[in-house]
C-alpha cells in the first residue's frame, strides 16, 4: 500500500501533466479544461464540493463523506496547480503548524495580519 504522499505527489503530477502549457487538450481532459478556463470554474467546483462535503456530515454517511472531501481535495489540487503549488506546500504548512494549538495559531494569524496592515499604513 502507498503512502498518502506519494498518492498526492502522484494526482499533482498528472494534474500538472493536463496543464493547457504542458500540452494537456480541454477538448479530452476535464483537468486541463478546468485549468483553461481559469479560476472562475475550478473555485466553483471547489465551493460546490465544500458545499456537498458539508451535506454529506451532516447526512453522517461516512462513505459519502469520503466520496466528498475526496472531490473537494481533487479541485483544491486543480487550483494549487493553477498557482503554481503542490500538495507538499500544503503538507509543509500543515508540519508548521504541529504542536501548536488551533487557538494559537489563529491568533499568530491575526497578530501577523495587524502587522501587515499597518506596514501598508506607513506606505505612501
Amino acid at each position: 500500500m502507498s503512502s498518502s504522499d506519494d498518492s498526492l505527489a502522484r494526482l499533482a503530477a498528472v494534474i500538472e501533466s493536463r496543464k493547457p502549457a504542458n500540452g494537456g487538450d480541454p477538448e479530452k481532459s476535464y483537468v486541463s479544461r478546468l485549468l483553461a478556463e481559469g479560476p472562475d470554474a475550478f473555485l466553483k467546483k471547489i465551493g460546490e464540493e465544500a458545499t456537498e462535503t458539508v451535506m454529506a456530515a451532516k447526512d453522517g454517511d461516512p462513505q459519502k463523506i469520503v466520496y466528498e472531501v475526496a472531490d473537494l481535495w481533487f479541485h483544491s489540487m486543480v487550483a494549487l496547480a493553477y498557482y503554481g503549488l503542490s500538495p507538499q506546500n500544503v503538507l509543509d504548512e500543515l508540519e508548521r503548524r504541529e504542536g501548536t494549538s488551533g487557538i494559537e495559531e489563529k491568533a499568530l494569524r491575526k497578530v501577523r495580519e495587524r502587522s501587515v496592515a499597518e506596514m501598508g499604513k506607513d506606505m505612501p
